[in-house]
């Protein structure tokens, strides 16, 4: 095989080897999106991970291959780099709760990375998302259509499984959509809740419908509670490889991330979860949905909750 031809497939970085890290780069590496870096400050963990990815891929029949490394070096010319390095929240903490730590923590990861890869997209999955997103785009100095971050595609696939679990329905005929921040503020779209086009409204009395949105709110936080020593892993990990395969195969797929709003739903410049295009250029168109009164009062509540948090960083 010539050099030219090994060179020719992608490179993704996952930035932390914990298990958002690890699963992530697990599922990048079965989609085949390209080859993956995992890196973490830890040593021989990443390695041996990765090690252990490698020789799961006969089994599996994926032909990606898998490094693990310390060194930021060898995550350079990287296409997409995703980046769940952070503190996990713990029972009883809330996402605001890790601002501080988790900003420091950003703050050298995404230096390094813009260094080293100044034309990759970022995906941001560290708590407390919609700020992470924000301090990601202030220390790379990247357009903010390549800072993205990774909360709706996350938040719809929790109301997507509960109303298919409701209904006793195949998940992939559920379609649904969460908008604003990633946390309890978040907003769950009951009109553009379909079944293969169905409104759910239509298939499920009001009273379920409202607990299932009041359940994806706080969806994140119930797992938390089961798990006790840690957070959800796998659906962040799944919606994390949704993305990157957006954009690495330029797939246009209009899915709700974090998105730099300034003009978009009357916003003066902030990351809030909104549906958006995702292709090879990042974000490159952010949809307008129509709000009814009460959707837009949520969602107004929502942006605001963010601002403020926002507003205490020192950046």
């Amino acid at each position: 095989m010539t050099g030219k031809a090994q060179n020719a497939r992608k490179k993704i970085t996952v930035v932390g080897g914990g298990h958002v890290g690890a699963t992530t780069a697990l599922w990048v590496a079965q989609k085949e999106l390209g080859d993956v870096v995992l890196i973490d400050i830890l040593e021989g963990m990443p390695q041996g991970k990765s090690l252990d990815m490698m020789e799961a891929s006969p089994v599996i029949g994926f032909d990606s291959n898998v490094r693990g490394t310390n060194d930021y070096k060898d995550t350079a010319g990287s296409d997409v780099v995703i980046i769940t390095a952070g503190l996990p929240r713990k029972p009883g903490m809330s996402r605001s709760d890790l601002i501080e730590t988790n900003t420091n923590i950003l703050k050298s990861v995404v230096g390094e990375i813009a260094k080293h890869s100044p034309e990759a997209t970022l995906i941001i999955v560290t708590n407390p998302l919609d700020v992470m997103v924000y301090v990601a785009w202030k220390v790379s100095g990247f357009s903010p259509n390549r800072v993205i971050g990774m909360a709706g595609a996350l938040d719809s696939s929790r109301l997507r499984s509960f109303i298919a679990m409701e209904l006793g329905v195949s998940m992939k005929d559920v379609h649904a959509m969460v908008v604003g921040g990633h946390a309890d503020s978040m907003v769950p779209l009951k009109r553009y809740s379909t079944v293969s086009g169905i409104p759910v409204s239509q298939l499920m009395s009001a009273e379920k419908l409202d607990a299932i949105m009041a359940r994806t709110k706080t969806a994140g936080g119930e797992i938390v509670a089961l798990l006790k020593t840690g957070s959800a892993y796998y659906a962040p990990s799944a919606s994390s490889a949704e993305m990157a395969e957006a954009i690495i195969k330029d797939k246009k797929r209009i899915i709700p991330c974090a998105a730099y709003c300034d003009g978009p739903y009357g916003l003066d410049g902030v990351f809030i979860g909104v549906p958006v295009k995702l292709g090879a250029g990042g974000v490159e168109e952010i949809i307008e949905v129509e709000f009814d009164a009460e959707e837009k009062k949520a969602f107004d509540a929502s942006v605001k909750a963010v601002k403020e948090l926002i507003g205490e960083l020192d950046i």
